[in-house]
């Protein structure tokens, strides 16, 4: 019998995805150019770079939301052109995007059956969803109607909803903004298993720690370009951020001056629940004074946007001396009578509440500032512009101009601008949610440091964030909201993460009878 040919040399597995060329073109920017991109399978592969660096629109490309100007695509090793998402999904590619996209009058369950093969009933997919819940650790309840989740419950849907499709490449933009570091962990627990059955993870995040300790490769956008690649395991914290932004961020200032009188008192707060999935509000106690900064933690979905609507006069049920706003009983004021005794908000939800995604930058600010506004009823158009202009240069806002619809920028950008808004209208109470959400790590130190220098003006800031390593970095005294309920206040150099997070399962009765040692001191910025 005549002998076999001797076998070759196997053949490498080819990558699970690879682009080549890749560019995308608007009519204000060059969002894409040229971008050149390897995933392999299993891979958790990085993609690091400044709010508009193009990493959104690169992802929506992958995932067939848009179609490129120029480039390929390669999956598995074939080349493929992809026109909408459905083909995507149809081929294993499952996307966490930034922005949810959920409809608010559905429940959990029927936003995640509409992208899940019909032939499942909703009932079947109920259970599944109760299962990957269980499963990951992401508590969520399939039954609850979206527009009564908070951002990082929303979240939750988004994770649970790609983990469905069994994906073969899972896109992951900014997952663990809302979520609490032992949230994060449990993620990191998933993403990595999933990773070892060999699935393949693009995530964009800009805690560059979390990137270090993740993935295994990164690629870093700059200005719509390929500027670097390497792996972030070999790279620390100071040198990421110079591939990133060219640049390591300012340390944040020091305090300079003692708080004053109190800005905002909350006595007796109780209000509840507004709507059958909310939480009800129980005496809850705060003071917080002029030139501080404190600091609300607490895992989403625990009160805090009862909180919020509360002292935003967005719900005026309660008692009206049970908010005390510069000395006025304020519980029964609406935003605007607030306003002008001096608070301004900044809402966690960018698109919606704190800005109409249809109007343009100059528009939105007519939101909450008046300065533009004539006699009558008139705008004086020239003026609007120029101001709105004037803030996206103070706050660095990359948009197309003033006239930019608010839907067009990036999430960080839109966050800087919206935030930038409130700050610059010198207000007595600052209250933020979310300050920093999605936002990159040259422009979280810029808001930070424009937070700390507005204590340092006089004003009193309170920060709902979910974010710890943000509150102990902003923060002179920090509270937990947990199941309706405040914490006595800690200051900042008693807190720590782990005592912190104890707390947040209402577990502080005990702990305050032994106090910690003081906490040790920070390097800033930690984003």
């Amino acid at each position: 019998m005549p002998c076999p040919p001797p076998c070759g040399p196997a053949r490498a597995a080819p990558a699970r995805l690879q682009l080549a060329g890749i560019t995308k073109r608007y009519p204000a920017v060059l969002a894409c150019s040229g971008v050149s991109l390897t995933v392999q399978p299993g891979q958790i592969h990085a993609v690091l770079g400044e709010n508009g660096a193009g990493k959104s629109t690169l992802m929506k490309i992958i995932y067939g939301a848009l179609a490129p100007d120029a480039g390929s695509m390669h999956w598995n090793g074939q080349a493929v052109r992809l026109r909408h998402p459905q083909q995507a999904r149809a081929l294993g590619i499952a996307m966490v995007f930034q922005h949810f996209s959920l409809f608010d009058s559905l429940t959990v369950a029927e936003n995640v059956w509409l992208g899940l093969d019909q032939r499942l009933s909703l009932a079947e997919v109920t259970g599944r969803i109760r299962a990957k819940a269980s499963e990951y650790g992401l508590d969520t309840d399939p039954l609850r109607p979206v527009h009564t989740l908070s951002v990082g419950q929303m979240q939750r849907v988004e994770i649970i909803r790609a983990l469905l499709a069994d994906p073969a490449l899972l896109i992951l933009d900014e997952p663990t903004s809302v979520l609490t570091p032992q949230a994060a962990d449990r993620l990191f627990v998933v993403l990595r298993q999933l990773a070892a059955r060999g699935c393949s993870i693009l995530y964009i995040s800009h805690k560059l720690h979390e990137i270090r300790a993740l993935c295994t490769a990164c690629t870093v956008l700059r200005g719509g370009r390929v500027t670097g690649q390497c792996n972030p395991a070999h790279e620390s914290v100071a040198s990421l951020s110079r591939l990133m932004i060219g640049a390591e961020p300012a340390a944040l200032p020091a305090r300079a001056r003692p708080a004053g009188a109190t800005v905002l008192r909350v006595q007796g707060l109780s209000l509840p629940r507004a709507e059958p999935f909310g939480v009800d509000l129980i005496d809850l106690q705060l003071d917080l004074q002029a030139g501080q900064v404190l600091g609300i933690a607490g895992v989403s979905g625990n009160g805090q946007k009862e909180l919020l609507y509360a002292l935003s006069g967005e719900d005026t049920r309660a008692d009206a001396a049970s908010i005390q706003l510069c000395g006025h009983d304020a519980g029964r004021l609406g935003p605007r009578e607030r306003r002008a005794l001096g608070l301004h908000f900044v809402p966690e939800e960018r698109l919606g509440r704190g800005a109409v995604p249809s109007l343009g930058l100059a528009h939105n600010l007519l939101l909450t500032r008046s300065e533009a506004l004539a006699g009558g009823g008139w705008i004086r158009l020239g003026a609007l512009r120029r101001q709105a202009q004037a803030l996206m240069a103070r706050f660095d806002v990359q948009a197309g101009g003033p006239d930019a619809a608010a839907r067009s920028l990036s999430g960080g950008n839109l966050q800087k601008f919206i935030v930038g808004r409130e700050i610059d209208a010198r207000p007595r109470l600052l209250i933020v949610a979310q300050p920093t959400w999605g936002v990159d790590v040259g422009a979280a130190a810029q808001i930070r440091g424009a937070i700390l220098a507005l204590r340092e003006a006089g004003c009193a800031v309170l920060v709902v964030s979910e974010d710890l390593d943000e509150l102990l970095d902003l923060c002179d005294r920090l509270q937990v909201l947990a199941k309706g309920q405040l914490s006595p206040p800690v200051p900042r150099g008693q807190a720590t993460v782990e005592r912190i997070g104890a707390w947040m399962s209402g577990l502080w009765q005990a702990d305050m009878q032994t106090p910690p040692a003081p906490a040790p001191a920070r390097q800033v910025p930690h984003v």
